[in-house]
């Protein structure tokens, strides 16, 4: 099992990472996500489904104002925050709540922090809008740093892309002068990555520990979780939740899911595998 750390959030807050798995809950409100786009778009709908997932056992509520399916309309930072800005504000007034804002815009990643978002999950790893960074060394937010194959020619071994634009990200993040104790990574799951790419990343998740952070994963009813169980969006659960999983036996820390019972239940049957392990 791995080495307990503190993961260093905004507004004095930290989340302990490794000796046990956490879930991020997603929380979509926007009308054109690719599983559940505009079931939660209305201020009421957003709160309510932000406390069932907390409820159901989500450690993190992850909120976003824009869509990032392949080919979904870029969203303008101002529509963005008027969709994010109240949902944060009412959600920060609530006990235990930990909040996380997905965007890739620094503008709208500093009016979310002052709202009270602890975190900043950027898809684009800081390599969209690098101010990101500094804001993250301003204000202590903790950052997720996503790799992202999209808009570039990726190397074709898929873990050497991998160590190839995160140290680039790092390299903006200790420039701005982010500590470490505030950075997760993700590989990205889906993000220009073909069914194959998606379960090499799987298979050989383990050599992403060589960078040195905590891990965070997506692979939500991705399209790759239906490709290999012919189940559409909403019946990829389980599928979903076998991926948590696995991973979770790899190494991973933070899980960005849609459905939490399902995914909970399989990282408590993991975690236990881990202690076991460890207690041999």
């Amino acid at each position: 099992m791995e080495t307990p750390r503190q993961w260093k959030l905004a507004h004095g807050r930290s989340l302990e990472l490794g000796a046990e798995a956490h879930i991020m809950g997603i929380l979509n409100v926007t009308p054109d996500s690719f599983s559940d786009g505009g079931r939660h778009a209305a201020v009421d709908s957003a709160l309510a489904r932000a406390r069932a997932m907390l409820e159901e056992g989500a450690t993190i509520i992850d909120v976003g104002g824009e869509s990032t399916r392949p080919g979904a309309t870029p969203v303008e930072p101002s529509e963005e925050q008027k969709r994010v800005l109240p949902v944060i504000e009412k959600l920060a007034e609530e006990d235990g709540m930990i909040l996380s804002i997905d965007t890739y815009h620094a503008e709208t990643a500093r009016l979310a922090v002052a709202a009270g978002a602890h975190i900043v999950n950027d898809v684009w790893g800081l390599q969209k809008d690098t101010r990101i960074a500094a804001l993250a060394a301003e204000t202590g937010a903790g950052l997720v740093i996503m790799h992202n194959g999209r808009e570039r020619e990726k190397l074709p071994e898929v873990i050497a892309d991998q160590f190839h634009f995160l140290r680039r990200s790092l390299d903006i993040a200790r420039e701005a002068g982010v500590p470490d104790a505030q950075i997760v990574l993700d590989p990205g799951f889906g993000f220009a990555k073909d069914t194959d790419e998606n379960f090499r990343i799987m298979g050989r998740f383990g050599e992403l520990a060589g960078l040195g952070f905590p891990l965070a994963v997506g692979t939500s009813r991705k399209r790759f979780v239906g490709a290999l169980t012919n189940r559409d969006r909403d019946e990829r659960a389980v599928g979903t939740a076998a991926t948590s999983a696995l991973l979770r036996l790899k190494g991973a820390s933070i899980f960005r899911v849609h459905d939490i019972p399902e995914n909970l239940d399989a990282l408590r049957i993991a975690d236990a595998v881990l202690t076991a392990e460890a207690d041999t």
